[in-house]
């Protein structure tokens, strides 16, 4: 059982194995174009099988099959398999007619050409015809560019290599479970951050892009989307993922793109995660130079869509070569033409132009359309007074690949209700540092959408801003103007610093332990004056009474047998998965009732709590779903599988077994659980190497120490580094010594560590061999009750105590903070200026009793 995470690890490990020095965003349309065509064949050969009522067959009888009908029927098996897919391959061109090729040692790269210019004149003359037209264009997969290896023997090696990389892969069977769309799209993804600045061209990154889909995907009655400018297409497929099954079968789907391989790229994309041809409308086009789509019938109004998409070039220059005009009806509503050195603006008027009545658009943009003046300024103005802007959603900057610029998403809307205000939410400092990118987590993408679906008001956070306000700051809509970043920093008090104790204005902002346990800081404070108060007792004490609390304990025990419950009921439902479909959908169900749970408490982050979750999912819960479903549960948990590992270095790196791993359960939770008294023993036996490691390091030390008795004897014998004993030398000295000197005594003590060390590690390698080989013995005889409190551990083992802490993590935030205010104000002034008299006095003192001889 292959996952579709190995399936994206052996893709991407091949890439970069084969690629050498080509550029990513190069070899990213040989890749995926190849892969594409493996797909076009295994729906060739698949639509035959069924067609032909053939059964169980391999893939190379079904080939031969294939071949023979063809030389009898031709044409009008041609046309049959046409009719269903809109195209068909013939036996000649085939994939795996490749694959044969390379094994009998008759390949020949020209084939290659000869079968994807052919795949041209295969497409069925219908509406249908733009969706495969031109994918394999020489300008997108040219097979004679030397980055593909300077002579036709190192182009044919290369590519004869690509092509193997997906010969095992049933494309076909791995669309259904959508495992092939998300390998390409996770593919498309890593070719992205392999490029650099090129990567904008073809891709949104993956969390700005759920923002952006989770948000549109609310909209009512979605029948229609939109993506002026579609790069790769991984917009519109999020938006598609947050769709009910129903709603995404009669979704249309509608993008333009100017650069021809990333146009192709979309197409590829959208075919594989199982887009139908008649529901996609991909055209390659400047958006901007000429409006699409139109409706002849009706030129000024444009068609429109339910959802509008966008991830534009940034502040493009020179935006308006076709010489626009402000009559043009994409920007008549704003009654100004964007400057030509900013189209920022004519990407957003473009997009808002196409957007229904009652539709949602989200676009992301560079912060500067929120401010800048002049036309833009303008534009703004009137986006603002026709009541179109919705919501403002400040990012962080670094998000993405190409740019380190912050940007920020709008959402348009036409339906608004007058009066209505602009929601803004500044989401620029929730993110977590991954390398050199800025990240959202899944915690920080719901805290968003939660708080746009609720328009929910955080100080700090987000704020809904009436048309007052907009009109106070002349149609600025700079994020800071409206939400103020709050300042952790506690000011520091002069009064306190000169008199000392806390002041009582920061003891009344420990707002969790003033609603928690009030009684408890009453007690253990004590007013010094006016305003005033000291600590009675040290932190510490404080922090173990509160901890102890009734209170505390039994907020912490409700939350335990909720969290218990919830594991409980959800440990059910994952050991019953049948459908890798319905997972995602199981997830979401997991997310939404951990943040209910946790919502019916005070003084908790809802989203620390959901974020729990989403990494059990990412860590463990997505594969082994995925297997799940492939079998069942105890099936699953009794198989396993080669535990394949990378050996070597450059040229002589290669992948080989190194035993077996099972398929969901842990051979490490096997050995934890299974076999206790085997690692007890192996545990005994490497503290005991520690041991004897520790003593010869103090005798090699000891060694060193010039005219000492352990010099005298065992100088000699260290190696050149003088870092250990030198076993040869040790024995040579020994013959040397006199039996019964402290010479010999010394030297047959760390002869005989040596040799016990030498015993003791060949145990625990022999040990620990066996005990491997018995763990991967054991997995096939798992019974179900192993199977089930082994995976119940992989799965929660820790969840529960995890959920519990976060009621303490807030408390101890503030704990912290009363014992930084303590620490900050116990040296006043005065206190300082008395220890200093008396370090004075004292230096004074011991001057007057030196006695300076003459």
């Amino acid at each position: 059982m292959i996952t579709s995470e190995e399936i994206k690890s052996r893709l991407w490990d091949g890439a970069n194995e084969l690629r050498g020095s080509m550029d990513a965003s190069r070899y990213k349309d040989y890749m995926l174009g190849l892969m594409f065509y493996k797909f076009l064949s295994d729906k060739t050969l698949e639509t035959f099988k069924v067609t032909s009522g053939l059964e169980k067959t391999t893939q190379s009888e079904l080939v031969e099959e294939y071949t023979k009908a063809q030389a009898e029927y031709g044409e009008q098996l041609n046309k049959m398999i046409q009719n269903v897919l809109g195209y068909y391959v013939l036996p000649e061109y085939l994939y795996q007619t490749w694959i044969k090729d390379i094994n009998s040692g008759d390949f020949e790269v020209q084939k290659v050409t000869d079968s994807l210019n052919n795949f041209e004149r295969t497409i069925a003359v219908s509406g249908d015809t733009n969706d495969f037209k031109g994918l394999f264009s020489s300008s997108t997969l040219d097979l004679t560019d030397t980055a593909l290896g300077s002579n036709l023997n190192e182009r044919s090696k290369n590519i004869k290599a690509l092509i193997l990389l997906f010969a095992d892969l049933n494309m076909v069977a791995l669309q259904k479970g959508d495992v092939l769309g998300d390998a390409y799209e996770y593919l498309i993804g890593q070719f992205a951050m392999e490029s650099g600045k090129k990567a904008g061209e073809f891709y949104t990154p993956r969390q700005v892009s759920e923002v952006m889909a989770q948000i549109v995907a609310k909209t009512a009655d979605i029948k229609s989307i939109y993506d002026p400018t579609v790069g790769s297409g991984s917009l519109l497929l999020t938006v598609k993922k947050h769709l009910d099954e129903d709603v995404q079968k009669d979704l249309s789907y509608y993008g333009q793109e100017k650069n021809t391989a990333t146009y192709n790229l979309t197409r590829m994309n959208l075919l594989l995660h199982g887009v139908r041809p008649e529901k996609m409308t991909i055209k390659n086009g400047d958006t901007l130079s000429q409006d699409w789509p139109e409706d002849p019938e009706r030129p000024n109004e444009g068609v429109q869509f339910d959802a509008v998409v966008m991830n534009p070039p940034y502040s493009a220059k020179n935006w308006n070569k076709a010489g626009l005009k402000v009559s043009d009806p994409r920007f008549e509503v704003a009654g100004a033409l964007p400057p030509d050195s900013k189209g920022d603006f004519a990407f957003l008027l473009h997009g808002l132009f196409h957007l229904g009545q009652n539709g949602t658009m989200a676009i992301v943009l560079p912060h500067g359309v929120l401010f800048r003046g002049s036309a833009e300024g303008e534009i703004r103005e009137r986006l603002l007074e026709k009541n179109y802007i919705d919501t403002i959603i400040g990012l962080p900057s670094n998000l993405f690949t190409n740019t380190g610029i912050p940007v920020a998403i709008i959402i348009l809307k036409k339906n608004r209700e007058t009066g209505e205000p602009v929601l803004v939410i500044d989401a620029s400092r929730s993110f977590t540092k991954v390398g050199k990118q800025n990240v959202l987590l899944e915690k920080d993408i719901a805290k968003i959408v939660d708080t746009f679906v609720e328009r929910r008001e955080e100080k700090g956070y987000s704020q809904l801003v009436q048309r007052e306000d907009v009109l106070k700051n002349q149609y600025n809509m700079n994020i800071p103007r409206y939400i103020e970043a709050i300042d952790e920093e506690i000011p520091q008090d002069v009064d306190a610093h000169l008199l000392g104790g806390v002041p009582q204005k920061n003891i009344d902002d420990l707002k969790v332990l003033q609603s928690t346990v009030p009684d408890i800081l009453e007690r253990f404070l004590k007013e010094i004056r006016n305003g005033y108060v000291e600590l009675l007792k040290p932190v510490e004490e404080i922090s173990h009474r509160v901890f102890n609390d009734s209170r505390v304990i039994e907020k912490s025990k409700e939350i335990e047998g909720k969290a218990t419950s919830f594991i409980i009921k959800y440990f059910d439902a994952l050991r019953n998965v049948e459908n890798i479909s319905k997972s995602s959908q199981l997830m979401n169900d997991m997310l939404d009732e951990i943040k209910a749970i946790l919502s019916a408490f005070n003084n908790i982050d809802v989203y620390d709590g959901y974020q729990i979750v989403a990494e059990i999912w990412k860590n463990a819960l997505s594969h082994d779903t995925e297997i799940i479903a492939l079998s069942d549960f105890y099936t699953a948990g009794r198989t396993r599988e080669p535990n394949m590992v990378t050996k070597g270095t450059g040229n002589k790196k290669r992948v080989e077994q190194d035993g077996w791993i099972g398929s969901i359960v842990p051979n490490d939770l096997i050995a934890k659980h299974l076999y206790s008294d085997e690692l007890e023993e192996i545990e005994t036996k490497k503290i005991c190497i520690q041991e004897i490691e520790t003593e010869l390091l103090d005798l090699v030390e000891a060694a060193k120490v010039e005219d000492s008795e352990e010099a005298n004897a065992l100088g000699d014998t260290l190696n050149e580094a003088g870092e250990s004993f030198d076993n040869k030398l040790i024995k040579t000295e020994l013959k040397k010594a006199s039996k019964g000197t402290s010479e010999y005594n010394y030297l047959k003590n760390v002869e005989q560590l040596l040799a016990d060390k030498s015993t003791l590690s060949k145990e625990v390698k022999a040990d620990e061999k066996a005990l491997k080989e018995t763990v991967q013995e054991r997995i096939l005889t798992l019974t179900n009750e192993e199977i089930d409190n082994l995976m119940y551990e992989k799965w929660f083992g820790n969840t529960v105590d995890t959920l519990v802490r976060l009621i303490e993590i807030p408390l101890q935030k503030e704990l912290n903070t009363l014992h930084m205010l303590h620490n900050r104000y116990a040296d006043t002034l005065s206190a300082i200026e008395e220890e200093s008299r008396n370090l004075e006095s004292a230096f004074e003192a011991l001057m007057s009793e030196l006695v300076v001889e003459s």
